[in-house]
């Protein structure tokens, strides 16, 4: 059990030049519903007087989710497709982005693979990808899916996620964490990997699945209830960006209670970058961290589902 914190880096995003670090605290207010669009705009504006152009600051921080795909949905190495499935004390019926290996012989351990607060996006579509040409069968349910799924832009994402049950979608994710690990070409063995909101969900599945689940690597997650984190059986990998303070001071109380009962943890913080550094679709992104990270997910599924 550990937590390391990784060397700080000056980071600047690949554009003319580096972008403010309130506006990024700006757009983490902003994206996480605790600051309107106006206020972020109007925000946004007071950096003008510094020479940032509205049109650099807004490029860098929205997503581009074209500029980010790092596996093409026709790569012939992978077969992907929509699945729906059952979620009886949910929504009722659920459906998800399903990616399988194409020259799998067999049975495979599956992951979950949990999107932010905003539905089913390209980039969270492009990480079950990644993790299918590793060997994996990977599936992304969209929670959006019983208002008519993910609409194709996030901030139209963001307030329909915010107005569903969040005790349904809840409901939802177990459902597909059992229906995956179930799946007739799963070894039984599942993992799951979730970013932001999927962070939470990935150490709420953990406090409640017991020993369903293999192995948990949420990315800047908050934790389930306290009073269910004695539940907790499967090894977590935690990744945290130093910048967020927000999520980072949910971790202390919760090392502690990991601590007391035993668990098999281990927790990372990148120094020097932002909420969302895995994101390659945003200024938010800071490769060499995120490719860090991503091969520390990877070496920790192969160890517990392979």
């Amino acid at each position: 059990m550990s937590t390391q914190r990784q060397p700080q880096q000056n980071r600047a995003v690949a554009t003319a030049r580096p972008i403010p670090q309130e506006a990024f605290d700006w757009y983490d207010e902003y994206a996480h519903g605790l600051m309107d669009r106006r206020t972020f705009m109007a925000k946004l504006g007071t950096l003008t007087a510094l020479g940032y152009s509205m049109t650099f600051l807004t490029s860098a921080l929205m997503p581009n989710y074209a500029e980010a795909e790092q596996v093409n949905f026709n790569d012939e190495s992978i077969k992907a497709s929509y699945v729906k499935f059952p979620s009886s004390k949910g929504y009722g019926e659920g459906r998800g982005y399903l990616v399988v290996p194409r020259a799998l012989e067999g049975k495979a351990p599956v992951v979950l693979v949990i999107h932010e607060n905003r539905g089913l996006n390209p980039y969270i579509e492009d990480v079950a990808r990644r993790l299918a040409t590793q060997g994996y069968i990977a599936f992304a349910p969209d929670a959006l899916y019983p208002s008519g799924g993910y609409p194709g832009n996030d901030d139209e994402g963001r307030a329909m996620q915010s107005a569903l049950d969040r005790g349904k979608m809840e409901e939802d994710f177990i459902a597909a964490a059992d229906f995956l690990k179930n799946h007739e070409l799963s070894t039984g063995k599942l993992g799951a990997v979730g970013f932001c909101y999927g962070g939470y969900i990935v150490n709420m599945l953990a406090a409640v699945l017991g020993d369903k689940l293999d192995a948990g690597v949420p990315f800047y997650g908050t934790p389930a209830a306290a009073e269910l984190q004695k539940n907790i059986t499967a090894p977590l990998m935690l990744q945290f960006a130093g910048l967020d303070n927000r999520v980072n001071g949910s971790w202390p109380d919760y090392e502690k209670n990991l601590k007391a009962i035993g668990a098999d943890y281990t927790a990372y913080v990148y120094e020097g970058v932002n909420h969302g550094f895995h994101n390659d679709s945003t200024g938010r992104y800071a490769e060499k961290e995120a490719e860090l990270a991503w091969s520390r997910t990877l070496a920790f599924f192969d160890k517990h589902l392979k």
